[in-house]
């Protein structure tokens, strides 16, 4: 895995590469929410940061050469954009500037994006549904695009006002999960909207004083943040499903309280919840569960890798590669082309 080049910056334990460490596995991690993958080239760029050869402008200014001269062969190729958001995350990660306010998210968007989305730091002037793994093909319910700009500023002038004075750990963490789940909701952007809350929210955090604010959550399980999220904001009354922040609240309890807790995506997809619900759930039944996840990941991208699958739903590598070849012997799955530049079909 990428961030794995990291760790040795770690295990050295000197702080001022220790710390550059962290903000580029953050960086990176937080890619996986929409599924991209940093090239070698990134990498080797940000060791040198690391190192101290040459400065996060240096590693910017490289990457924008770097994809001028071998531009992406096809849109479906978005590795320049996990590099050049890679850089922009560590590079505002090390600034020590925040205002709390609908101006700011706005403006950490635009900096993410610029030249990648045409609409960077812009609200969206269109509606969205975006169909989710974690509800099966479901999507959350979107705030209306005629709405955003006054339901944002609500919810920072009530988050304002609010005062935390005298509230434990749990009551403080149950509110900023409401807070942050609400704003994610709006989604005011067409893409980014979860990377762009990620940043927003370390940076809130700080300025709260959780100076030490556990960021391998984000290097490491960003993607079970947005799923998080997506449970947060998701009902169906007729299924008996309901929102839920237990999610959002246990992500965030680890995040700015260094709890342990186990962090597993599959356990919120919603047919994970049928099958807790039930007494005794068969073995088969369990299997069937994460058998649509494993198709519902591939659906999404289907150039997706044993590794990647492996990681999103936290099962062994072998468990995947068992499933998968179950897949394919039951004649739903298809692999096409070679395992390296090759892609996968679904046929049932």
């Amino acid at each position: 895995m990428a961030m794995e080049n990291f760790d040795e910056y770690l295990r050295q334990g000197e702080p001022n590469k220790s710390e550059k460490a962290r903000l580029w596995k953050t960086a990176i991690g937080l890619q996986q929410v929409d599924g991209l993958q940093p090239s070698e080239y990134l990498i080797d760029a940000a060791k040198q940061n690391i190192e101290g050869d040459i400065t996060i402008e240096e590693v910017k200014r490289r990457i924008d050469t770097y994809y001028q001269q071998h531009p992406p062969k096809s849109d479906q190729d978005r590795t320049e954009e996990a590099d050049k958001v890679s850089a922009r995350i560590a590079e505002m990660l090390s600034e020590q500037t925040f205002s709390f306010s609908p101006a700011e998210y706005l403006t950490i968007h635009r900096r993410l994006f610029t030249d990648i989305y045409d609409f960077a730091g812009k609200m969206r002037d269109y509606n969205i549904t975006k169909k989710e793994w974690v509800l099966n093909g479901e999507t959350v319910l979107y705030a209306s695009a005629d709405s955003l700009k006054a339901t944002l500023e609500y919810d920072f002038e009530q988050e304002k006002k609010f005062s935390y004075k005298g509230l434990s750990e749990q009551e403080i963490v149950e509110h900023i999960a409401n807070f942050i789940s609400n704003v994610w909701q709006i989604h005011i952007f067409g893409e980014g909207n979860t990377r762009a809350t990620a940043i927003f929210l370390i940076k809130y955090l700080r300025k709260m004083g959780f100076k030490k604010v556990n960021n391998d959550l984000f290097a490491h399980h960003s993607w079970y943040f947005r799923n998080a999220l997506v449970r947060a904001n998701y009902e169906d009354f007729s299924k008996g499903i309901y929102r839920s922040n237990a999610f959002l609240i246990r992500f965030l309890t680890c995040l700015m309280f260094n709890a342990q807790a186990s962090l597993k995506n599959r356990e919120m997809h919603i047919l994970a919840d049928t099958v807790n619900d039930t007494v005794n759930p068969s073995f088969d039944t369990v299997n069937d569960t994460v058998n649509d996840s494993v198709i519902l990941l591939i659906k999404e991208k289907n150039t997706i890798t044993a590794s990647e699958i492996s990681e999103r739903l936290n099962l062994s590598l072998s468990s995947v590669r068992r499933r998968m070849k179950a897949l394919k012997d039951a004649g739903k799955l298809q692999r096409l082309g070679s395992d390296k530049n090759g892609h996968w079909r679904i046929i049932v």
